[in-house]
């Protein structure tokens, strides 16, 4: 039946939809340049990119830990984020497991999340409370295995930062560390796969995302068929409706119908003579 689903849909997107290109760049033009420390900041997108797996950390328990170590079997969500951040870190990290609660993939089973602080001076006591907090609020004790709370050295922390495009800096005046706000998402390679922005986010595009950075070797067949009338624009990291590719399915739907349709009127014709 998946195999008669797929093979409908990709018939359907005999031409396939062009994806939208990245919105223009407005760090070039005046009128838009962002005032002191905000001109640093940004998330700039590395698609199809492989991060540094050797890159070494603390988990939250203390242990000295290779980020290779939590690739391998699933996608990962990567949150650049600092566990004392009085505000952006904490929305991100609420919209994000917001959006897992919803969808009914579980963490530790067809994803991981891991959290690294871009804060050198974190310790992994307060990364095991961060993680504490975040798994009674996901409210799925199983996954507890699925989470991970990192600190580091700031060159590891600024290497991994450069290699997904995450741009912070240090504010003196407040004491406090400026970004962006998103969540990555890596294929179990550590290829970057896809990037969310903001602090709320979208349960649908997690799961698509999810589903297509392990190769679909997860979701269910109406999934396949889903992924095949939406496309990730990077522009906005959303999926958007590919229109063309909808219609086109509405049409083989359509034509298949009409098929039966007429199929069952000449056997009723011909068993009436």
């Amino acid at each position: 039946m998946k195999k008669l689903l797929l093979l409908l849909a990709l018939l359907a997107l005999a031409q396939p939809v062009r994806a939208q290109g990245l919105a223009p760049d407005d760090a070039g033009d005046p009128a838009k340049a962002k005032p002191g420390v905000l001109s640093q900041i940004g998330i700039d997108q590395h698609l199809n990119q492989q991060i540094p797996l050797h890159l070494v950390f603390n988990d939250e328990s203390g242990r000295e830990v290779q980020l290779g170590e939590f690739f391998g079997k699933r996608p990962v969500i990567l949150a650049m984020v600092y566990y004392e951040c009085p505000m952006l870190c904490t929305q991100v990290l609420n919209g994000l497991v917001s959006a897992l609660g919803v969808i009914n993939f579980d963490v530790g089973r067809q994803f991981d999340v891991v959290a690294v602080s871009i804060n050198p001076k974190e310790t992994p006591a307060l990364a095991a409370q961060k993680k504490q907090v975040y798994v009674d609020r996901y409210k799925r004790p199983q996954s507890a295995s699925g989470w991970h709370f990192l600190t580091g050295k700031e060159e590891n922390i600024k290497q991994l930062a450069a290699a997904i495009g995450f741009r912070y800096a240090f504010d003196p005046a407040i004491q406090q560390y400026a970004h962006g706000a998103g969540v990555e998402l890596l294929t179990p390679k550590g290829v970057l796969s896809k990037y969310f922005y903001g602090i709320e986010f979208s349960a649908r595009d997690i799961r698509f995302g999810v589903i297509e950075a392990s190769d679909e070797r997860i979701g269910t067949p109406i999934d396949d068929v889903l992924l095949l009338c939406y496309h990730y624009d990077p522009s906005t990291g959303k999926y958007g409706a590919a229109a063309l590719g909808a219609i086109r399915i509405g049409a083989v739907a359509t034509m298949l119908g009409l098929g039966t349709f007429l199929f069952v009127s000449l056997r009723k014709e011909r068993a009436g003579h």
